[in-house]
């Protein structure tokens, strides 16, 4: 729990807004988002859950920030995890670069189905806004290790490198019953390797992309 007196400054503010969000990363390697609810957030933060609604709106709110902020720190890292000169290797390094980071996958994989709820129209525009801009430095990236991958092209394949790791992402992290039973070797087929499941798709979205440009 952390010991807050009361923010005053802006630089006061930020701090206490940047808490909640290391306690919300916090929790999410403890617990599936589900179960996280803004009242146990702002238990371990040790303010009053007036106190977190004052920064975030809703815990939804406070997960948009923390995908944005996750973003932004792993574009800041991909430059050097991408391959240069080789356009071939770049799905599969893709891949692994998201694998290596689960709370990334995690809120991303989660924004349909857990997030974009119970949160106002204007929270919601401001972090689509936000995410629309880290998403063309994503395509501006990718462009720049695959050249014929351009324009409208670097920004489709943005798109389809979310959809494939929001659908795959919860079938590759099973619930431990489901983990239990694919161990069957009967089921072997069942298991989902990220990383490789997510690159081998990347790689035939890059290709028809590609071919269509």
């Amino acid at each position: 729990m952390t010991d807050f007196q009361r923010a005053r400054s802006p630089e006061q503010r930020e701090a206490r807004r940047r808490a909640i969000l290391g306690v919300a990363a916090d929790l999410l390697g403890e617990m599936p988002l589900s179960e996280i609810s803004l009242r146990e957030l702002a238990r371990r933060v040790g303010l009053s859950k007036t106190n977190v609604v004052r920064y975030f709106e809703t815990r939804e709110a406070v997960f948009f920030a923390l995908l944005n902020q996750g973003i932004e720190d792993w574009l800041a890292e991909l430059p050097a995890e991408l391959p240069a000169g080789d356009p071939a290797a770049v799905p599969g390094a893709l891949a692994r670069s998201l694998a290596a980071r689960p709370l990334l996958c995690e809120l991303w994989s989660s924004l349909g189905t857990e997030l974009e709820r119970n949160i106002s129209a204007e929270a919601v525009r401001d972090f689509k806004l936000a995410n629309s801009a880290l998403q063309a430095r994503l395509a501006g990236l990718l462009t720049e290790r695959v050249p014929a991958l351009a324009g409208p092209a670097a920004r489709e394949f943005v798109a389809l490198t979310i959809l494939l790791l929001a659908g795959l992402w919860p079938f590759a992290n099973p619930a431990p019953a489901v983990a239990e039973a694919v161990t069957d070797p009967r089921l072997a087929h069942s298991r989902v390797d990220f990383a490789a499941r997510l690159g081998r798709s990347l790689e035939v979205a890059l290709a028809g992309l590609l071919a269509l440009s």
